[in-house]
């Protein structure tokens, strides 16, 4: 073996270490590895960075844009709540849950689809005293299963398909992988629903308590056209939110006390909710449910640069002793007061007429950089945003998903390409406002895109130098070794390093390998990087291995334990059946 090819190999080594063993940023680990193979000549320039301008990478990208629309016009938060109901039971909530995360996340981005249904697995978890943790790890393996089953249902799917087009000339379809993915949903969904109560103990989520925070009256009006007019409340999903309750109803100027779930909301009815701060967030997430208080509405505040603040009046505050109305507080400071909490306790009455005094502290819908521009003034002693609480535009959820089918279908039916249809569907969300450009920006992860384009160097540097055949050469042990037992042994090896290191850098490490075993076999090396591709994405054994897994962690409460007593089952059926499927589909 040449010097080259041994240098690569050590790079490679030294930079798996780095990612098992050390709390480096994956991306700095990366971009060093990548520096190491260009300062010592092993690759130039220009082979280094081709990652950066892979069709694979740019379309991740882009779809990072079009989940941004989708999550800005609340297009997500709509289906989750309609795909999710109000189930009475465990059993029937488990359902409930495994069928749309495994459906939604084919289209979405995995982590956001995880993101948006842990707030209603909460709640259901409030109302039927249920522990969170039968419910959390399903939603994670459901959304990771649910993803093998398109080109964009995962990032590492993208990732493999950009490969096989810049090394092979060969593209995948939208829904290539789905005579895969399909029956892995089946079975893997199979399993979590009937194995799941036995495998997985009950603990109790680490969730805030309401007794502890600080107490608000939040208000809310039932829109007049909106979709909750004529539900009940428990149809509604606002008998028990995870971070408040329902405690009155004013309809017509009668206050309804002790509200039953049986109740009907009629149009205008003004609902008064007990909680925490974020019960405010939670409430500006349902579509059909705008604040009640009319000052909101006349803020010269553009709808998508709102949030929600928390400000503790100072001793220089301007309106001290001055009731709400005669401070003027919304013109002073471009904000609305929400509710006031004194003592950690809410204050009763009519909003206007209570008189503010130091150290009460106002829940405000104001504008985001509010918390900038007040942080250090002595107005306030301490001004603190709620992270995540810009309301979403509802009215453009239908455009957003709209943009969605429109890119599932051009790309599905061959009009576009994958990379143009996420093209004209990340414009098609900035173009109409969904979401606008400086928020987009932001929801684009750098580092994650930085992972995945400086792994390409690495593989690149694997193939140039010779070691990854190398490497194939060692993986295959005898010369009459039969292909299906290659690709068994290619898709463990990627099972390992997903759990060790990121998925996308298992696949893109793992891919010169996968076709240098398949060259020398003399077979096709399709079903090779097929295979890398559902074990790169089949992390189900640790909370690291994959970001949904970790997102679960706390609000289920899970050890590391719980992770290989439901996901270890679930790798050995998964690994049989892409193990069986693939070679029938794509023959040696």
């Amino acid at each position: 073996m040449e010097v080259a090819a041994i240098f690569t190999l050590l790079v490679v080594v030294a930079t798996l270490a780095a990612l098992a063993l050390t709390r480096i940023a994956p991306d700095a680990i990366l971009m060093a590895a990548l520096g190491c193979l260009v300062i010592s000549g092993t690759l130039s320039p220009a082979q280094a960075l081709q990652g950066f301008s892979n069709p694979g990478v740019i379309t991740i990208a882009t779809l990072y844009v079009v989940a941004a629309g989708l999550k800005e016009t609340g297009a997500i938060q709509w289906l989750a709540h309609l795909l999710l109901g109000q189930p009475s039971r465990l059993r029937q909530a488990q359902l409930r849950v495994l069928l749309p995360a495994a459906g939604l996340s084919a289209f979405m981005n995995n982590t956001t689809v995880v993101a948006m249904f842990i707030p209603a697995i909460q709640e259901w978890a409030a109302r039927l005293k249920l522990p969170p943790g039968k419910l959390l790890l399903p939603l994670s393996y459901a959304a990771i299963i649910g993803g093998t089953c398109t080109l964009i249902g995962t990032s590492t799917n993208l990732v493999v398909d950009g490969l096989l087009q810049t090394e092979r000339g060969v593209s995948l379809s939208m829904f290539s992988l789905a005579w895969v993915g399909v029956p892995l949903v089946i079975v893997g969904g199979t399993f979590l629903y009937f194995f799941t109560n036995r495998l997985l103990p009950e603990r109790q989520g680490v969730l805030e308590q309401l007794e502890q925070a600080r107490e608000y009256s939040v208000e809310v009006e039932v829109e007049a056209k909106g979709p909750l007019v004529g539900k009940t409340i428990a149809d509604a999903g606002l008998r028990s939110l995870a971070h408040g309750y329902l405690a009155d109803i004013e309809r017509h100027d009668h206050l309804l006390t002790a509200v039953p779930p049986e109740t009907e909301l009629m149009a205008g009815d003004i609902l008064v909710f007990i909680g925490a701060p974020e019960c405010a967030r939670e409430l500006r997430r349902i579509r059909g449910l705008k604040p009640a208080s009319g000052d909101v509405h006349k803020l010269d505040i553009a709808h998508h640069r709102r949030c929600l603040v928390e400000a503790v009046i100072g001793p220089d505050f301007g309106g001290l002793n001055q009731t709400v109305k005669a401070s003027r507080f919304r013109s002073r400071y471009q904000a609305v007061i929400l509710s006031i909490s004194r003592h950690g306790k809410r204050l009763p009455g009519k909003l206007g007429d209570i008189s503010l005094q130091v150290g009460d502290t106002l829940l405000l819908e104001t504008a985001q950089d509010f918390v900038d521009q007040y942080r250090y003034r002595k107005d306030f002693l301490l001004v603190s945003g709620l992270t995540d609480s810009t309301p979403p535009d509802f009215r453009k959820a239908p455009v957003a998903l709209g943009i969605l089918g429109a890119m599932v279908v051009l790309s599905a039916t061959g009009l576009l390409s994958i990379l143009e249809a996420a093209l004209l569907a990340g414009g098609g969300m900035v173009a109409t406002r969904c979401v606008p450009v400086s928020k987009a920006r932001r929801y684009i992860d750098l580092s994650v895109l930085i992972v995945i384009a400086a792994s390409f160097a690495l593989g690149a540097g694997m193939t140039e130098t010779g070691a990854a055949a190398q490497v194939a050469q060692w993986l295959l042990l005898a010369d009459d070794l039969a292909p299906w037992a290659a690709l068994a042994i290619v898709y463990l090896m990627t099972v390992v390093f997903t759990e060790l290191i990121t998925n996308n850098a298992a696949a893109v490490l793992m891919f010169p390998i996968a076709v240098s075993v398949a060259d020398q076999l003399g077979v096709n090396f399709l079903p090779f990087a097929i295979a890398i591709m559902f074990a790169a994405s089949a992390s189900f054994m640790t909370p690291l291995g994959y970001q949904t897994n970790l997102m679960v962690l706390g609000p289920g409460g899970y050890r590391f334990s719980d992770y290989l007593r439901l996901g270890a089952p679930l790798s050995a059926i998964v690994a049989v059946t892409v193990i069986t499927l693939v070679p029938l589909i794509w023959p040696f």
